[in-house]
């Protein structure tokens, strides 16, 4: 889950209710978009009431665009079924403090259906199928994200009132390692970091990045579920202490035409009783099950692209020489590549390079152990890794724009074996509402080069 500091028992939420210390409990799901929605619970309601019972919210929150607007083409919501209600069971491994926010604990949930049952399209949901199939292999995931993200001095409501144009960064030149470009940010990123390790999570560093503002904070890798629900705490409370500090920072995968914003993520495997299973004496030091489990990441990575990169603007980050990948390859400690593995014998993993900082990590991480289960299952042979740079290679490339991503799921028979017809269904109309409110934009850039010019 993260480090024992933080976390919380409910014995010992009773304990800090009763004295008065936390007053809130904030009750979460993560939607579609990775984000946390839900609500402010009194303390003693939570104790009382949810903790039992749950609470309910309305189900559109699955089936809304990233503006919260309803949108047509959901069977699990809409207009017709009358937008009705679905559960918020609190999983209680997630109960935690949430530092930045005074008297607060959270917890996040899995969503049940009023009448029962999970709701499928979840991301959470999504998810824990993956992870079962794991576990039917006697096998479990152990994951880590790094996610980027660019400061501004500007706060969130100076940005919008501008359009989020001609913001001013936290740096103003690139602070890739350097200690002074940190230091410039070390209050707010200072707070980050304890805050983070006082909700339970274990903040390895932080470092400068290439863009103007460009940042980076790593967390210790855990179990592939901890992971995603660290992740999702971590993204919301970085803008809300970012918000306190009167900065604001983004996480979207191209904020410019400069470096975009990655979220590279690790995965390994381990046997039941704890035993890495990726390490043995074939080529490269590679078991059988790594072999395949790579084989199976590279031959599923082109059709499952939009769990990785589900956006429009997530495709402008994936371009040659950016060290975002556009070629279907792997390599060893190589940045060119898709699929880069690094690490050694206990260590040896696979890091995934396509995700920016926009990715939902519940469903990337689905995808990642859905493509390597599919290696597994059928022995798909490992192709040579690939030496030198990828960007200039003969390989397959990836999708270029969120309309190739999603046709190439909508072919996709590895996705509906591993997620189910709804589950694909569910996410391609999310493609679709995001494909057509794009296409129906006027953006700055036809204004700049069409007002006068043409």
């Amino acid at each position: 889950m993260g480090t024992s500091e933080g976390m919380l028992s409910v014995p010992r939420l009773r304990e800090l209710v009763d004295a008065g210390t936390v007053d809130t409990v904030l009750v979460a799901m993560t939607d579609m978009q990775g984000r946390l929605q839900g609500k402010r619970c009194s303390a003693r309601y939570f104790l009382d009431e949810v903790l039992a019972h749950g609470t309910e919210a309305c189900n559109y929150l699955l089936a809304v665009d990233v503006e919260m607007n309803t949108v047509s083409g959901y069977a699990m919501s809409s207009w017709d079924t009358g937008y009705g209600d679905f559960v918020l069971r609190p999983d209680l491994d997630t109960l935690r403090l949430i530092p930045w926010q005074e008297g607060t604990a959270g917890v996040l949930c899995d969503l049940e259906w009023v009448r029962g049952g999970p709701v499928p399209a979840s991301p959470r949901q999504v998810l824990r199928r993956q992870l079962d199939r794991l576990a039917e292999r006697d096998l479990t995931a152990f994951v880590g994200t790094e996610l980027e993200f660019i400061v501004f001095d500007d706060s969130y409501e100076q940005a919008w009132e501008r359009g989020y144009r001609d913001l001013r960064p936290g740096n103003q030149y690139n602070v890739d390692y350097s200690m002074l470009g940190t230091a410039r940010l070390e209050p707010m990123l200072r707070d980050i970091r304890n805050s983070m390790d006082g909700a339970g999570l274990y903040t390895e560093s932080v470092k400068g990045e290439c863009n103007p503002g460009q940042h980076e904070i790593a967390f210790r890798y855990t179990d592939a579920l901890s992971t995603c629900d660290n992740h999702s705490v971590y993204k919301t409370g970085a803008k809300e202490i970012a918000a306190q500090h009167g900065k604001s920072l983004t996480f979207m995968a191209k904020y410019n035409e400069r470096e975009g914003n990655s979220c590279h993520i690790h995965i390994s495997l381990r046997a039941a009783d704890g035993t890495p299973v990726l390490a043995g004496d074939g080529p490269n030091g590679f078991s059988p099950m790594m072999e395949r489990f790579l084989a199976g990441q590279l031959h599923g990575l082109r059709e499952l692209a939009y769990f990785f990169a589900p956006n429009v603007n997530s495709y402008k980050r994936l371009v040659p020489g950016s060290f975002a990948p556009t070629t279907v390859a792997w390599g060893q400690d190589n940045r060119t590549c898709a699929l880069r593995v690094v690490g050694h014998d206990e260590s040896l993993r696979v890091e995934n390079r396509l995700p920016g900082g926009d990715v939902n990590p519940y469903l990337a991480v689905a995808a990642l152990i859905a493509a390597g289960l599919h290696g597994l299952e059928r022995e798909l042979p490992l192709e040579p890794e690939l030496a030198g740079n990828a960007y200039v290679s003969d390989k397959p490339t990836v999708p270029s724009t969120l309309r190739d991503a999603a046709g190439l799921l909508a072919d996709s028979k590895l996705a509906r074996d591993a997620f189910g017809e709804d589950v694909v269904a569910h996410y391609l109309n999310a493609a679709q509402v995001e494909l057509s409110a794009f296409d129906a934009a006027v953006t700055d850039w036809e204004r700049v080069r069409g007002f006068e010019r043409l």
